[in-house]
């Protein structure tokens, strides 16, 4: 198994739902699916089987039990071992501490906003708005579901931190298509290249 696969961004979920039980593959990718906004993490069964053979081979998790139900393969069911638990803290101690910049394709394309012109980038952010507006509805009535539930708050924390990130774009949004339209933020006059006949 490449040593990469330990950099998966699968690892540090993985050990975490570890952390509050042991589980099979498929009940950690089902609770993965669960608790998480679409396409927070890279979510498929053969990356998350291999996050869990590397798991395994660098004696972060061990083999717990193996269920078997008739009719079924055998399912293992793993927990996190001392070595995972430290590897876990080590890096939710790095990671939350760290204020590096992330890679955000908005962040990009917002970088080149003149690009669009002033109609169309105000069309842009007004349609982002509205699918962010209701990605905050459902995230917030996912995570209601989830606490009227009994899961713990702080089991579900990154819902709240990504929910008062999402609003912050928002209001960044409406901020920004106030000052175009306010004259605040202008866009230059269209450059003509000279033709050579």
């Amino acid at each position: 198994m490449p040593a990469r696969t330990l950099d998966n961004p699968l690892v540090l979920p993985v050990l975490g739902l570890l952390l509050e039980s042991p589980m099979h593959p498929y009940q950690l990718e089902v609770t993965l699916r669960e608790r998480s906004e679409e396409g927070q993490w890279p979510l498929n069964r053969g990356s998350l089987n291999n996050v869990v053979a590397a798991l395994d081979s660098a004696g972060w998790i061990e083999e717990h039990e193996r269920a078997q139900r008739e009719g079924r393969p055998a399912r293992t069911v793993y927990a996190l071992t001392e070595a995972g638990h430290a590897e876990l803290v080590s890096r939710l101690d790095l990671q939350i501490r760290s204020a590096a910049r992330e890679f955000s394709p908005f962040f990009a394309a917002i970088s080149y906003l003149g690009a669009l012109g002033r109609e169309r980038a105000v069309d842009a952010l007004r349609e982002r708005a509205e699918r962010l507006t209701a990605r905050i509805e459902s995230d917030q009535a996912r995570l209601t579901r989830a606490l009227d539930g009994g899961v713990p708050a702080l089991f579900v924390v990154e819902a709240d931190y990504a929910l008062h990130a999402a609003r912050g774009e928002l209001a960044w949004i409406a901020s920004t298509i106030s000052d175009i339209h306010a004259g605040h933020l202008t866009w230059p006059a269209p450059q003509t290249k000279d033709v050579q006949p």
